[in-house]
């Protein structure tokens, strides 16, 4: 199970092996990181420590541990047994960040197995009668399971559907996700209690602030939690956009100038507007900015990185995370850990990153077809109400965290927006407060007038004449939306226009004003041949869940420029690698 782990041929490896408690475990860890100095012991070797991740609990909960007396390294995670020796196995509530584990304790015969409250950190896990086993990739259980090598045609569906699983299911029949809080015990032998250690009816239940409240206090969470995620590392860089989540955390940045090497992802039309932006407030806060440009080299190493994306993922992630593999390797040049803004408009304001889509269905089989139908009525009666509990509790663990995957490969990861503080406030928020991005943008200002005073990406937020700045919004919007019907969004009928004006290069007018890549284009032209040696090769022709021939007038029309199916490709181009990657190569 490790051997697939160990994905750089600097990965070190270790075990733990307990025949009385009837575990066995491992891990696999970047030179330089924690996990170097695992298992973690206590003092007196009865309670062992396997962690994963990053804990960012309050220092003051750090220091309530020295006060009591326990001796440990302030810079590691071995504080973290000790707060299972003051708490027992409600320790898990005191952490804070993107985390799994397992813990150990000799004095009670006992093993816990548990996880972050999101869910950010991934734990498969297969059962039988035999035993639980689980891992943090897939393709470690698959390696151990022949029998779990293949795919569920349920997950399989809500992936096209969706692009992702739901429910804490996976695209393998038999493996499960662990779910967000989980707590799993197992003591002497005994029956596994498989608890949660959080609800989300914990922060629902709060009461509602005012909207002026709950500004002033989302401000004094905001000032406080953001240095946990500078903490100690000179090394740290910050992804820019030109939108207002990233920019909240330079406004605050408890860095000085030069000291904090911003970046941005951009593309080879022109300079987008997240690079125009990102460059302008970084030289406002005095700090260095580079552009990592996804362009000739990155289509050129498409197939290789579409491959590693998959597989890294479990599949999860689709071909899209190519990109992520390339801009980070990148990033990781510039600062080995990565701050972000991601998921801050999902968090702050409840917005929704994936919903079923309407594809075409032709190319898959009568069975596969069915499943895509049925995840629509899956997704809504998970959805319900939406809000910062859908966005928090389901929409991170079943969709966001193959992104993360993908990015934690190469970097160190650290995402604000996922603080406890944090999103424990957030459920205290007004309505209004929390579907707009008014408070965002009186927190930047707050926190660094002259980034106030520029707009964003959307034009909003500058200080502009009132009528100039409806203007500057509604242009931006514009160009935002044609764009999109101009990338994946083209309609059918424009396509066929398209084409037949193919020689005037209609896209440069639209396309690279506020995104960087452009797949429809990609597929049509750069990357025809890679979507035709994948999708037309005898071996997906076969596959019992797809239809030859549709499949080839899909691909047919796409690469002729006539059709636009961007968003079945991604998905039509996964699926073959994690039967390739995944469950053959295994």
């Amino acid at each position: 199970m490790l051997q697939p782990l160990a994905h750089h041929p600097v990965h070190q490896q270790g075990t733990y092996v307990n025949p009385q408690l009837g575990l066995s475990c491992g891990w696999v860890s970047h030179q330089g990181s924690t996990g170097e100095c695992l298992p973690v012991w206590n003092e007196t070797r009865d309670i062992c420590l396997i962690f994963s991740g990053e804990d960012f609990t309050d220092p003051d909960v750090i220091a309530d541990l020295k006060g009591r007396g326990h001796v440990f390294d302030s810079d590691g995670t071995s504080y973290l047994v000790h707060l299972y020796e003051e708490f027992g196995p409600a320790f898990c509530e005191k952490l804070n960040g993107a985390f799994a584990g397992l813990l150990i304790d000799l004095r009670q015969r006992k093993v816990i197995l548990f996880n972050d409250r999101y869910g950010l950190n991934r734990v498969y896990f297969h059962e039988d009668p035999a035993g639980l086993y689980f891992a943090s990739e897939a393709k470690a259980l698959l390696r151990a399971f022949p029998a779990l090598r293949k795919l569920d045609l349920r997950g399989l569906g809500e992936f096209f559907s969706c692009g992702c699983v739901l429910q804490n299911r996976t695209l393998f029949d038999g493996i499960s996700l662990l779910p967000p809080a989980s707590a799993w015990s197992i003591c002497q032998n005994q029956v596994l209690r498989k608890t949660s250690y959080f609800t989300p009816a914990a922060w629902e239940e709060q009461p509602r602030l005012s909207r002026e409240d709950y500004y002033e206090e989302f401000k004094d969470i905001w000032k406080r939690i953001l240095p946990r995620y500078f903490r100690g590392d000179p090394e740290v860089g910050l992804s820019l956009t030109g939108g207002v989540d990233s920019r909240m955390i330079l406004a605050w940045a408890p860095r000085s100038p030069r000291a904090l090497p911003c970046y941005t992802f951009g593309g080879s039309y022109r300079d987008c507007k997240d690079v125009v932006l990102s460059r302008q407030i970084a030289a406002i806060c005095g700090q260095q900015h580079k552009t990592i440009n996804v362009g000739s080299e990155f289509l050129a190493h498409f197939p290789s990185l579409a491959e590693q994306a998959v597989y890294l993922s479990d599949g999860a992630m689709d071909v899209l995370g190519a990109i992520d593999l390339y801009v980070q390797r990148a990033a990781r040049e510039i600062a080995p850990i990565r701050v972000t803004g991601t998921n801050g408009g999902e968090i702050l304001r409840g917005l929704v990153a994936f919903e079923p889509k309407p594809l075409e269905t032709a190319m898959l089989s009568p069975e596969l077809a069915a499943t895509v139908s049925s995840a629509a009525e899956t997704y809504a009666s998970e959805l319900g109400i939406g809000g910062p509990s859908f966005t928090a509790f389901k929409q991170a663990p079943w969709f966001m965290t193959s992104k993360f995957v993908i990015e934690r490969s190469d970097l160190l990861l650290r995402m604000p927006y996922f603080d406890n503080d944090l999103v424990r406030h957030v459920f205290r928020g007004p309505v209004e407060a929390t579907q707009s991005n008014d408070l965002s943008l009186q927190l930047i200002a707050d926190g660094n007038p002259a980034l106030g005073r520029i707009g964003t990406d959307r034009g909003l937020g500058s200080s502009a004449i009132p009528g100039l700045k409806r203007a500057r919004n509604l242009f931006e919007e514009f160009t935002f939306r044609a764009e999109y019907a101009y990338d994946f969004g083209m309609p059918q009928w424009l396509a066929k226009i398209d084409s037949a004006l193919a020689p005037l290069q209609l896209e440069r007018l639209f396309l690279g004003r506020h995104k960087f890549h452009h797949f429809r284009v990609f597929y049509r032209d750069e990357l025809s041949g890679f979507v035709k040696d994948i999708l037309l090769d005898s071996r997906t022709r076969n596959r019992p869940y797809l239809q030859p021939k549709s499949l080839e007038a899909l691909v047919q029309g796409h690469t002729s420029g006539n059709r636009n199916y961007t968003l079945e490709l991604h998905k039509l181009l996964a699926m073959e690698l994690i039967q390739r990657k995944l469950i053959e190569q295994n």
